[in-house]
């Protein structure tokens, strides 16, 4: 593997830690409760992050698959990491953002499911990822919604910041349930 790849995988492995100590310090039996009418439960969170992993690993996927057809090279220059304005913006949780609509949890899926779902879109992110190790992913750019044109690398943080930012929004809705 790449030392690159290997980079920005352990990165995703480190947020998934993250995820599942805040999720761990919720009681099970409070997993599903909303903390406010307007504000996701944990379950939620978890149906939310699937969603948003399976999207990216989509994304990723497509984009090296479209790079091979056109005969991107080998990896050959240092990686540029995520942009700090974006690492800063996904750990600003005073800001608020609406999710589209096909990311949005439906509040149907048990915790237990939630994260199996989780688990697998984690999965299909690796594989996307690692179906492109060696070629230059560097190189390989796909525009984002909010934070403009992102290699393949950095779609990797991305979905890394992305859950950790949810980590946070987690442990929030846990210290919420208690001060109840």
């Amino acid at each position: 593997m790449h030392s690159h790849l290997g980079e920005v995988l352990a990165r995703l492995d480190d947020s998934r830690e993250v995820v599942n100590a805040a999720v761990f310090a919720v009681p099970e039996g409070l997993r599903r409760t909303r903390p406010a009418q307007d504000r996701w439960s944990v379950a939620e969170v978890l149906e939310h992050l699937a969603k948003v992993d399976r999207f990216f690993a989509e994304r990723i996927a497509s984009a090296i698959e479209e790079a091979r057809a056109t005969g991107v090279g080998p990896e050959q220059s240092a990686r540029d990491p995520l942009p700090q304005h974006v690492a800063a913006k996904m750990g600003d949780r005073t800001e608020r953002r609406e999710a589209r609509e096909a990311v949005m949890p439906t509040g149907a899926v048990e915790t237990k499911a939630a994260w199996a779902d989780l688990d697998r879109a984690r999965q299909e992110v690796h594989a996307a990822v690692v179906g492109g190790d060696g070629l230059a992913l560097g190189t390989i750019k796909v525009e984002h919604r909010f934070f403009g044109v992102l290699s393949i690398y950095q779609w990797v943080e991305l979905t890394a910041a992305h859950e950790v930012r949810h980590a946070h929004q987690i442990r929030e809705i846990g210290a919420a349930l208690q001060d109840r």
